[in-house]
Protein backbone atom coordinates (compact mmCIF):
# COMPACT_ATOMS: atom_id res chain seq x y z
CA UNK A 1 0.00 0.00 0.00
CA UNK A 2 1.16 3.59 -0.76
CA UNK A 3 1.31 5.77 1.91
CA UNK A 4 0.86 9.63 1.88
CA UNK A 5 2.74 11.73 4.00
CA UNK A 6 2.38 15.32 4.50
CA UNK A 7 5.72 16.79 6.20
CA UNK A 8 4.92 20.62 7.64
CA UNK A 9 6.81 22.38 10.23
CA UNK A 10 6.73 26.51 11.83
CA UNK A 11 10.50 26.83 11.80
CA UNK A 12 10.45 27.69 7.79
CA UNK A 13 11.06 25.80 4.67
CA UNK A 14 14.75 25.93 4.91
CA UNK A 15 14.77 24.52 8.09
CA UNK A 16 17.42 21.23 7.69
CA UNK A 17 15.13 18.88 9.59
CA UNK A 18 12.97 18.77 6.54
CA UNK A 19 15.47 16.78 4.22
CA UNK A 20 16.40 14.53 6.82
CA UNK A 21 13.22 13.30 7.63
CA UNK A 22 12.00 13.39 4.35
CA UNK A 23 14.90 10.62 3.75
CA UNK A 24 14.44 8.94 6.84
CA UNK A 25 10.54 8.30 5.63
CA UNK A 26 11.73 7.68 2.20
CA UNK A 27 13.84 4.88 3.77
CA UNK A 28 11.29 3.57 6.33
CA UNK A 29 8.07 3.58 3.91
CA UNK A 30 9.27 2.44 0.86
CA UNK A 31 6.78 3.38 -1.56
CA UNK A 32 5.30 6.68 0.27
CA UNK A 33 4.59 9.89 -1.59
CA UNK A 34 5.96 12.60 0.64
CA UNK A 35 5.10 16.15 0.09
CA UNK A 36 6.73 19.13 2.07
CA UNK A 37 4.73 21.75 2.24
CA UNK A 38 6.57 24.65 4.80
CA UNK A 39 6.11 28.60 6.31
CA UNK A 40 8.44 30.77 4.22
CA UNK A 41 10.15 31.89 7.75
CA UNK A 42 10.18 31.45 11.58
CA UNK A 43 6.40 30.49 13.09
CA UNK A 44 7.40 29.19 16.30
CA UNK A 45 4.81 30.68 18.84
CA UNK A 46 1.64 31.11 16.89
CA UNK A 47 0.23 28.41 18.18
CA UNK A 48 -2.72 27.30 15.75
CA UNK A 49 -3.58 30.45 13.93
CA UNK A 50 -4.99 30.50 10.48
CA UNK A 51 -4.61 33.36 7.87
CA UNK A 52 -7.85 34.90 7.51
CA UNK A 53 -7.55 38.09 6.87
CA UNK A 54 -4.97 38.16 4.43
CA UNK A 55 -4.21 36.08 0.92
CA UNK A 56 -1.42 33.61 1.05
CA UNK A 57 0.64 33.05 -1.88
CA UNK A 58 2.35 29.79 -2.27
CA UNK A 59 6.07 29.37 -3.67
CA UNK A 60 7.57 25.71 -5.17
CA UNK A 61 11.04 25.92 -3.83
CA UNK A 62 13.93 23.60 -4.69
CA UNK A 63 15.17 21.88 -1.33
CA UNK A 64 17.99 20.10 -3.08
CA UNK A 65 19.07 18.05 -6.11
CA UNK A 66 16.05 15.73 -5.30
CA UNK A 67 13.73 17.49 -2.73
CA UNK A 68 11.02 19.94 -3.49
CA UNK A 69 8.89 21.92 -1.36
CA UNK A 70 5.88 24.47 -1.37
CA UNK A 71 6.93 27.81 0.63
CA UNK A 72 3.33 29.39 2.00
CA UNK A 73 3.39 32.68 3.30
CA UNK A 74 1.49 32.21 6.20
CA UNK A 75 1.28 29.58 9.66
CA UNK A 76 1.71 26.09 9.84
CA UNK A 77 -2.09 25.56 9.86
CA UNK A 78 -2.13 27.40 6.73
CA UNK A 79 0.77 24.96 5.34
CA UNK A 80 -1.78 21.69 6.38
CA UNK A 81 -5.17 23.25 5.11
CA UNK A 82 -3.40 24.25 1.47
CA UNK A 83 -1.34 20.98 1.44
CA UNK A 84 -4.73 18.90 1.97
CA UNK A 85 -7.03 21.15 -0.02
CA UNK A 86 -4.90 22.48 -2.61
CA UNK A 87 -1.85 20.24 -3.32
CA UNK A 88 -2.61 17.01 -2.52
CA UNK A 89 -6.76 17.29 -2.71
CA UNK A 90 -7.27 14.52 -0.14
CA UNK A 91 -6.52 13.84 3.49
CA UNK A 92 -3.04 12.16 3.58
CA UNK A 93 -2.50 8.71 5.34
CA UNK A 94 -0.06 11.07 7.67
CA UNK A 95 0.78 14.70 9.18
CA UNK A 96 4.35 15.14 10.11
CA UNK A 97 4.85 18.24 11.57
CA UNK A 98 8.72 18.81 12.62
CA UNK A 99 11.18 18.02 13.36
CA UNK A 100 10.97 20.93 15.63
CA UNK A 101 14.11 22.75 17.18
CA UNK A 102 13.60 23.17 20.28
CA UNK A 103 11.41 20.75 22.25
CA UNK A 104 7.59 21.38 23.15
CA UNK A 105 6.70 19.86 26.57
CA UNK A 106 3.87 20.60 28.60
CA UNK A 107 0.34 22.24 28.74
CA UNK A 108 2.73 25.10 27.07
CA UNK A 109 2.38 23.15 23.95
CA UNK A 110 -1.08 24.99 22.98
CA UNK A 111 1.59 27.84 22.10
CA UNK A 112 3.49 25.54 19.58
CA UNK A 113 3.23 25.84 15.75
CA UNK A 114 4.52 22.26 15.49
CA UNK A 115 1.75 21.16 17.60
CA UNK A 116 -0.66 23.34 16.03
CA UNK A 117 -0.15 21.96 12.65
CA UNK A 118 -0.37 18.81 14.12
CA UNK A 119 -4.16 19.50 16.17
CA UNK A 120 -4.90 21.03 12.39
CA UNK A 121 -4.42 17.57 10.81
CA UNK A 122 -5.93 15.67 12.96
CA UNK A 123 -9.00 17.95 13.05
CA UNK A 124 -8.93 16.86 9.28
CA UNK A 125 -9.10 13.59 9.47
CA UNK A 126 -5.23 12.64 9.39
CA UNK A 127 -2.96 10.51 11.75
CA UNK A 128 -0.42 12.90 13.19
CA UNK A 129 2.81 13.56 14.91
CA UNK A 130 4.49 16.54 16.30
CA UNK A 131 8.13 15.66 16.24
CA UNK A 132 10.93 17.80 18.23
CA UNK A 133 14.64 17.86 19.09
CA UNK A 134 15.89 19.75 22.54
CA UNK A 135 18.00 22.33 21.88
CA UNK A 136 19.93 23.93 25.47
CA UNK A 137 21.56 26.65 22.79
CA UNK A 138 18.36 28.19 22.52
CA UNK A 139 19.81 30.99 20.18
CA UNK A 140 19.94 28.26 17.41
CA UNK A 141 16.11 28.63 17.53
CA UNK A 142 16.15 31.64 16.09
CA UNK A 143 18.87 31.51 13.14
CA UNK A 144 17.04 31.09 10.16
CA UNK A 145 19.80 29.60 7.67
CA UNK A 146 23.35 27.20 8.16
CA UNK A 147 21.78 25.50 11.47
CA UNK A 148 24.47 23.33 12.78
CA UNK A 149 22.04 20.43 13.89
CA UNK A 150 22.64 16.79 12.42
CA UNK A 151 18.69 15.62 12.21
CA UNK A 152 19.80 12.13 10.62
CA UNK A 153 19.55 10.58 13.93
CA UNK A 154 15.79 12.53 15.62
CA UNK A 155 14.90 11.79 11.79
CA UNK A 156 15.06 8.06 11.87
CA UNK A 157 13.64 7.78 15.58
CA UNK A 158 10.73 9.84 14.54
CA UNK A 159 10.38 7.53 11.09
CA UNK A 160 10.30 4.52 13.24
CA UNK A 161 7.71 5.61 15.61
CA UNK A 162 5.52 7.10 12.63
CA UNK A 163 5.66 3.62 10.97
CA UNK A 164 4.28 1.69 14.09
CA UNK A 165 1.67 4.65 14.56
CA UNK A 166 0.68 3.79 10.79
CA UNK A 167 0.36 0.15 11.30
CA UNK A 168 -0.99 -0.23 14.59
CA UNK A 169 -3.96 2.50 13.94
CA UNK A 170 -3.19 3.93 17.57
CA UNK A 171 -6.24 5.45 19.26
CA UNK A 172 -5.11 9.08 19.55
CA UNK A 173 -5.08 11.91 17.50
CA UNK A 174 -1.70 13.37 17.89
CA UNK A 175 1.45 11.68 18.94
CA UNK A 176 3.91 14.21 20.60
CA UNK A 177 7.78 13.08 20.25
CA UNK A 178 10.19 14.95 21.80
CA UNK A 179 14.22 13.90 21.53
CA UNK A 180 17.38 14.42 23.54
CA UNK A 181 19.96 16.09 21.70
CA UNK A 182 22.12 13.65 21.87
CA UNK A 183 19.82 10.56 21.32
CA UNK A 184 21.03 7.60 19.44
CA UNK A 185 18.96 4.73 18.39
CA UNK A 186 19.36 3.10 21.24
CA UNK A 187 17.97 5.58 23.97
CA UNK A 188 14.98 4.21 25.76
CA UNK A 189 11.27 5.56 24.64
CA UNK A 190 8.96 6.32 26.92
CA UNK A 191 4.83 7.40 27.01
CA UNK A 192 4.43 10.18 29.30
CA UNK A 193 1.76 12.63 30.11
CA UNK A 194 1.87 16.02 29.99
CA UNK A 195 3.61 18.02 32.50
CA UNK A 196 2.10 21.49 33.64
CA UNK A 197 4.90 23.55 32.63
CA UNK A 198 8.17 23.48 30.76
CA UNK A 199 9.31 26.87 31.01
CA UNK A 200 9.14 29.32 34.09
CA UNK A 201 7.55 33.25 32.63
CA UNK A 202 10.10 35.72 32.43
CA UNK A 203 9.28 39.81 31.01
CA UNK A 204 12.25 41.65 30.34
CA UNK A 205 11.75 45.54 30.40
CA UNK A 206 13.97 48.04 28.21
CA UNK A 207 14.13 51.72 27.17
CA UNK A 208 14.49 52.44 23.51
CA UNK A 209 16.47 55.34 21.73
CA UNK A 210 13.43 57.50 22.48
CA UNK A 211 13.07 56.55 26.13
CA UNK A 212 10.12 54.43 25.32
CA UNK A 213 9.55 50.94 27.42
CA UNK A 214 9.54 47.92 25.45
CA UNK A 215 9.46 44.25 26.47
CA UNK A 216 10.64 40.87 25.67
CA UNK A 217 8.52 37.83 26.76
CA UNK A 218 11.14 34.73 27.76
CA UNK A 219 11.47 32.22 30.40
CA UNK A 220 13.91 29.58 32.11
CA UNK A 221 13.95 25.77 31.79
CA UNK A 222 12.04 23.96 34.51
CA UNK A 223 13.57 20.50 35.42
CA UNK A 224 11.98 18.89 38.71
CA UNK A 225 8.63 17.60 37.28
CA UNK A 226 6.79 14.36 38.27
CA UNK A 227 8.03 11.04 36.76
CA UNK A 228 5.99 10.31 34.68
CA UNK A 229 5.60 13.47 32.63
CA UNK A 230 7.48 14.44 29.57
CA UNK A 231 9.71 17.23 30.96
CA UNK A 232 10.77 14.73 33.60
CA UNK A 233 11.33 12.10 30.76
CA UNK A 234 13.41 14.05 28.25
CA UNK A 235 15.36 16.67 31.16
CA UNK A 236 15.92 14.60 33.77
CA UNK A 237 16.10 11.04 32.13
CA UNK A 238 17.30 11.80 28.84
CA UNK A 239 14.87 9.26 27.47
CA UNK A 240 12.64 9.93 24.24
CA UNK A 241 9.22 11.11 25.32
CA UNK A 242 5.88 10.10 23.37
CA UNK A 243 2.56 11.62 24.52
CA UNK A 244 -0.42 10.16 23.08
CA UNK A 245 -3.21 13.75 22.74
CA UNK A 246 -6.39 14.01 21.84
CA UNK A 247 -8.59 17.05 20.24
CA UNK A 248 -11.20 16.65 22.92
CA UNK A 249 -9.81 18.88 25.73
CA UNK A 250 -13.50 18.64 27.51
CA UNK A 251 -12.54 17.81 31.09
CA UNK A 252 -12.13 13.92 32.11
CA UNK A 253 -14.70 13.51 34.54
CA UNK A 254 -17.83 15.75 33.16
CA UNK A 255 -20.60 13.76 35.01
CA UNK A 256 -19.02 14.59 38.18
CA UNK A 257 -18.33 17.63 37.33
CA UNK A 258 -21.95 18.41 36.18
CA UNK A 259 -23.36 16.82 39.08
CA UNK A 260 -21.39 19.35 41.35
CA UNK A 261 -21.23 22.12 39.25
CA UNK A 262 -24.12 22.03 37.46
CA UNK A 263 -27.20 23.95 39.16
CA UNK A 264 -24.57 26.50 40.14
CA UNK A 265 -23.34 27.35 36.90
CA UNK A 266 -26.29 26.95 34.70
CA UNK A 267 -29.30 28.58 37.14
CA UNK A 268 -29.65 31.91 35.78
CA UNK A 269 -31.07 33.85 38.54
CA UNK A 270 -31.89 37.66 39.19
Amino acid sequence: MIVNILIVNDDGIYSPSLIALYNALKERFKDAEITIVAPTNQQSGIGRAISLFEPLRMTKVKLNDDIVGYAVSGTPTDCVILGIYQILKKVPDLVISGINIGENLGTEIMTSGTLGAAFEAAHHGAKAIASSLQMTADHLKFKEFDIPINFEIPAKITAKIAEKYVKYDMPCDVLNINIPENATLKTPVEITRLARKMYTTHVEERIDPRGRSYYWIDGYPIFEEEEDTDVYVLRKKGHVSITPLTLDTTIKNLDEFKSKYGEILCKMER
